[in-house]
């Protein structure tokens, strides 16, 4: 039983040394900025930095709800592509005009419906107009 758990968790021997590199890789790049970056301060150079030009206004403007509701639809299309891959490999392997094609058929469809229908929903609420 004791051979079995130990070839059971050397499987996961590769997936601890990448982790392990990963963290090593973040912590070597954080240790090594603050050893080899420059460390002088002074008022230029803890002035806020806007693409070359000196700062107008305050940074605490607020933004219209509309940019946040553009980024919601944006993820929820992403999502959907993602979604949309794996279905459209496994969708063409399976035997034509049988009931496991009908079934995973139906699901794309009610899938794309839900997010028409999400589409539609905010198109009447108008959080594709621009003002």
């Amino acid at each position: 039983m004791t051979l079995l758990a130990t070839t059971d968790l050397s499987s996961y021997l590769p997936i601890l040394l990448i982790v392990l590199m990963a963290i090593t890789f973040g912590v070597m790049n954080v240790v090594g900025s603050i050893v080899l970056g420059p460390k002088r301060q002074g008022r230029v150079k803890s002035q806020s930095y806007e693409s070359g030009m000196n700062p107008i206004g305050t940074a605490r403007k607020r933004f219209n709800v509309r940019f946040y509701l553009i980024a919601m639809v944006f993820l929820v299309f992403d999502v959907e592509i993602v979604f949309l891959y794996p279905w459209a490999t496994t969708f063409p392997n399976i035997a034509p005009m049988s009931n496991e094609g009908l079934i995973w058929l139906g699901r794309i469809f009610f899938f794309l419906f839900t997010t028409v229908v999400a589409y539609v929903y905010g198109y009447r609420k108008g959080v594709f107009q621009f003002d």
